[in-house]
């Protein structure tokens, strides 16, 4: 199953998407399946400033031995059909880190744009045919003001894209507000 969890900054998401995955886990062990549990980061510390290494460090806090943590680069279409099989339940946090990664790998934000598309696609190609359980966390932003400058309305835009052509190919989709779950699909 393929699930997608939306919300703001701090709406519980994360915690959602985890505590999803564990029972994920535990209902495959009582029926004696071996399970991993995979935190693919689309974030890693050497992108980081002291504050999202602060984040970062929290979330690592957060999570027990159980899983094992997968640093994915911009091509995470890649990183996931290397990973993904029968046996795993794979948490992507977050998908809007992983956008703003490839809109700032080039000044010229035409040419980051275009990397982005071919990205984006990429993974929306291979989301159905990915073995084993994936949830895929994103913050939704498309809520508030249209942005002034020209990245910031990009990434909105290209957030809103994303969300909607990767809802339409995930079987659960849930927002988040406030620590409280709103499924939406599935």
């Amino acid at each position: 199953m393929k699930q997608l969890i939306l919300g703001g900054a701090r709406s519980g998401k994360s915690a959602l998407a985890q505590t999803t995955a564990v029972q994920l886990a535990d209902a495959r062990k009582e029926r004696g399946q071996d399970t991993q549990l995979i935190y693919l980061a689309t974030c890693d510390n050497s992108a980081a400033d002291n504050e999202m290494q602060t984040r970062i460090a929290r979330h690592k806090a957060e999570r027990d031995e159980r899983w094992t943590l997968v640093e994915a680069d911009a091509d995470l279409a890649t990183t996931l059909k290397s990973i993904a099989n029968d046996n795993t339940i794979i948490l992507v946090d977050c998908l809007t880190l992983w956008l703003t990664r490839c809109l700032l790998l080039d000044e010229d934000l035409s040419k980051a744009l275009i990397f982005w598309q071919q990205q984006k696609e990429a993974l929306l190609a291979a989301v159905k045919s990915l073995p084993g359980e994936i949830l895929f966390i994103s913050n939704e932003v498309g809520q508030g003001v249209i942005p002034m400058g020209a990245l910031s309305r990009t990434f909105v835009d290209e957030a809103g894209f994303l969300h909607q052509a990767l809802a339409s190919q995930c079987d659960r989709v849930v927002f988040t507000v406030a620590g409280l779950p709103m499924v939406l699909k599935g």
